[in-house]
């Protein structure tokens, strides 16, 4: 499942997919994979990526528009 919001919010907080990649102890080419929708982002990745954007998983996953 593609997430376009993971990219969104990537690039509103001019962070890079090596930066995330390294906040969430991941390689770059995984974390690429998890933003284009080429592997299932695991919830403990949805979960930490909440927190550093500061919004809800629910508008991560696009189930909301509100943050």
């Amino acid at each position: 499942m593609k997430l376009p919001r993971l990219k969104e919010l990537r690039e509103e907080y001019g962070y890079s997919q090596q930066k995330l990649a390294e906040m969430l102890l991941i390689k770059q080419n995984t974390y690429s994979q998890y933003e284009n929708g080429v592997r299932d982002l695991p919830i403990e990745y949805l979960i930490k990526l909440s927190q550093i954007y500061k919004v809800s998983t629910d508008y991560l996953l696009e189930l909301r528009d509100d943050m």
